[in-house]
């Protein structure tokens, strides 16, 4: 039987009904955003860090990067936690577009070269005196780092000057600010194999030497019979910095863009306010806020 001029309209409507509905479904499909999978959410953007190794061993960074990345809705992927000499180049080659790193020659060095941005401050970790159980020269009842080098110099105890350029430059302040002049008579130079091994040396010579609490504190600076003689000085912090890319780092926009809103979180009240809850929960206090300027910046009067 032959088409009816009614059943001719029903069918051209319904075609175009159908037409209409495919559009909008590759529409909507166009409009997804990148990444994204029917029914599962779009990944996150990704920022790949590189961090000094006492920052994740103290836990502090682990808790504060899951805190940025719920913030932030980042994905933070800690790629290198290591030494100076094994995140440096890690940043500078790419693979990660943030550095965590203390205020050092190579932090500036990248900056210079283009690799990084302007570093800025968004913590603190500190040093501590150790020494042996008996302290000779009485290091535990001083009232801070330079009265306790005061008394080691007056009592000519064993001292050693680790060559590790931090502890070192930590030493050189307090030694300037309390008026001491080190002396071959006590002064005895780190001889050991690597830096971790100064306390393995100073056990052996009952010295006494200024190191970083973290290293000690989780076992990667140890003697039998060393203990913590002094701890809680500002004086004795050493200031952490942030770097994203700068102009010739390998990064692309978007992860650029990425790396800045993570370190601008780092030093914001925000980013503080969690870095602070994330060294409470790693048992610190291992890293103190960017505002606890140590007192040393100040002149002497």
């Amino acid at each position: 039987m032959a088409p009816t001029a009614s059943n001719a309209r029903r069918r051209r409507r319904v075609l175009a009904r159908a037409a209409l509905s495919g559009a909008a479904l590759a529409l909507a499909g166009c409009a997804a955003p990148p990444g994204a999978v029917a029914g599962r959410p779009a990944a996150r953007p990704v920022v790949q860090v590189a961090a000094v190794g006492g920052l994740a061993l103290s836990g502090v960074w682990p808790r504060l990067a899951a805190s940025a990345g719920q913030q932030l809705d980042l994905d933070v992927q800690t790629v290198a936690a290591a030494p100076k000499e094994g995140v440096v180049p890690a940043f500078a080659r790419g693979q990660a577009q943030l550095l965590l790193i203390h205020a050092s020659d190579e932090a500036m060095g990248l900056e210079a070269a283009g690799l990084a941005g302007p570093a800025r401050v968004w913590a603190w970790n500190e040093h501590v005196v150790i020494g042996p159980q008996a302290d000779p020269a009485g290091v535990a009842g001083a009232p801070d780092g330079q009265q306790a080098l005061q008394r080691i110099a007056d009592a000519r105890s064993p001292f050693i000057a680790l060559r590790d350029p931090g502890s070192y430059g930590v030493v050189q302040r307090l030694w300037r600010r309390a008026g001491v002049r080190p002396d071959a008579a006590w002064v005895r130079m780190d001889t050991g194999p690597r830096p971790q091994a100064v306390l393995q040396l100073a056990q052996a010579q009952q010295a006494y030497v200024v190191a970083g609490h973290i290293p000690f504190a989780f076992g990667k600076m140890a003697a039998p019979g060393m203990h913590v003689l002094l701890r809680g000085d500002p004086q004795m912090r050493r200031p952490y910095v942030v770097l994203a890319p700068g102009p010739a780092h390998p990064a692309g926009a978007a992860q650029r863009a990425q790396a800045q809103r993570l370190a601008d979180w780092l030093v914001s009240p925000a980013g503080q306010a969690a870095l602070q809850a994330a060294d409470a929960q790693a048992g610190g206090p291992w890293l103190f806020p960017r505002a606890s300027v140590a007192p040393w910046l100040k002149e002497p009067a």
